[in-house]
């Protein structure tokens, strides 16, 4: 679903295959930010824009929920927030993920712009969020307290993109 959504300082907008130069050396190539997500870090801006064309045509799913985070201030891509999935099928619980460019890092861009992508699901009707870090990801998990999120258990997810099982922590944000 092709949706814009705006914090005091974010804008929150459908990715084009434009962003690809931005994204590029913004974050997919930096093994830093990559280290924790389910993708590989990227090793051209051709398979930037690989991806890029994947979530492009996504967007015609009206569940499909994937986020540039735009910084109104310098109208710069700074990073990407989406749900990455449903528990129990679209109307189930949403999983959402998220990165962030180093270069801003610890500005609390992140935490606005969960917040924003959660008080809009369940402005939808959903009545709780999941969200996983892994535990060695402790930004991560200040993102997700911040947010709301409480512990629900640790446990076991295989990336088949890095081919590697990782430990990680599931937490719930629920809607008061």
């Amino acid at each position: 679903m092709k949706l814009t959504l705006e914090t005091k300082r974010l804008i929150l907008r459908p990715f084009t295959i434009e962003d690809a130069q931005e994204m590029f050396f913004g974050w997919a190539s930096d093994p830093e930010v990559t280290k924790y997500l389910t993708w590989n870090t990227h090793k051209s801006i051709e398979e930037t824009k690989g991806i890029l064309s994947l979530w492009v045509d996504q967007y015609e799913k009206p569940e499909r929920l994937n986020f540039a985070i735009e910084l109104k201030k310098e109208d710069k891509l700074i990073g990407g927030v989406d749900v990455v999935g449903y528990l129990g099928g679209v109307r189930g619980t949403p999983v959402i993920g998220y990165n962030l460019a180093r270069k801003y890092w610890g500005n609390g861009y992140m935490t606005e712009a969960c917040r924003c992508v959660i008080d809009h699901l369940f402005s939808k009707g959903y009545s709780e969020i999941r969200i996983d870090a892994m535990p060695e990801n402790t930004a991560s998990i200040r993102v997700i307290q911040k947010c709301g999120g409480v512990f629900l258990e640790a446990g076991e997810e295989h990336l088949p993109l890095k081919d590697k099982t990782v430990q990680i922590n599931r937490y719930i944000v629920k809607n008061n």
